[in-house]
């Protein structure tokens, strides 16, 4: 039986506010998820919010790649004392700046274990800098994120209607389940109308509950809209190209839901800094 202590710790530990990194994995192609999280992060800014997004993946079309960050100025780079943290994350536009994990992130798991926990606490940093981390992550062989701070941070799974999407997400969900254990995810549907993503997210989240007793949660959903393209070829987001288009409304929408979780997120972080505590 744990000890008086241990069960104090591990109650605390239940209890305090974490951080608002949203880590994001998804079933559709790249190009689909970098387009949909640089919209996303531009609607945050818009919002107000200090967005930060981490490319974790470092391939040729993850969000590093489209932002152009620099692959030389990493975050590991800065673990590593070669850099320092400015040097590292690139202001992309007033309240919207984007960094990168390492170089090559397929390597991160041959690091020697100082360095990887030296890695681990500059990403914490940076965080702790930032309203609101996006994370552009994927899971390995082994079904492991990049570094373990993403298991703590909120996972959302990107979908599209398509069967073969959803087949997709759901052994996403399966896979991270089977080696962190029962936790939450998000749901956002890409692609779709409202009725059309509202049905994807009732069948899977009855799959998620019967077979793997997993809560899933209804993000959002975010149209088939031309404006992303149209915006995405003159080099801008579409809210700031076409800001009355379909898309546009709905990043808005999305990116509301999350600033007004994370601003709660941090209402709760002061009151624990004072030792207050809320009755629900």
């Amino acid at each position: 039986m744990a000890s008086f202590d241990q069960a104090e710790g591990l109650r605390r530990l239940l209890e305090c506010p974490k951080p608002r990194v949203l880590t994001f994995l998804s079933a559709l192609k790249e190009e689909e998820k970098s387009g949909m999280l640089i919209n996303l992060g531009a609607s945050l800014a818009r919002q107000g919010q200090q967005v930060l997004m981490v490319d974790a993946k470092s391939s040729q079309n993850s969000i590093g790649a489209w932002l152009n960050a620099d692959a030389d100025q990493t975050l590991l780079d800065v673990a590593q004392q070669q850099r320092t943290m400015k040097e590292a994350i690139k202001l992309i536009s007033s309240g919207l700046s984007v960094t990168m994990l390492s170089k090559y992130s397929s390597g991160l798991s041959s690091l020697p274990k100082e360095n990887f926990r030296r890695l681990s606490r500059v990403f914490d940093i940076a965080v702790n800098r930032s309203d609101l981390v996006i994370v552009d992550s994927e899971i390995d062989t082994n079904d492991t994120f990049p570094i373990a701070s993403l298991d703590d941070s909120e996972i959302v799974i990107q979908v599209s209607a398509n069967p073969m999407t959803i087949k997709t997400a759901y052994g996403l969900i399966k896979r991270v389940n089977s080696r962190i254990g029962r936790r939450s995810y998000g749901i956002l549907v890409s692609g779709a109308t409202e009725k059309q993503a509202q049905l994807v997210y009732s069948n899977m989240a009855q799959a998620a509950n019967r077979y793997l007793a997993v809560p899933l949660n209804f993000v959002g959903y975010l149209p088939d809209d031309e404006h992303m393209k149209k915006a995405a070829h003159l080099g801008r987001s579409v809210i700031d190209a076409f800001p009355l288009a379909g898309a546009s409304l709905a990043f808005s929408f999305l990116a509301q839901q999350f600033a007004q979780k994370a601003r709660s997120s941090f209402a709760l972080q002061e009151l624990h800094g004072l030792g207050l505590s809320l009755e629900i």
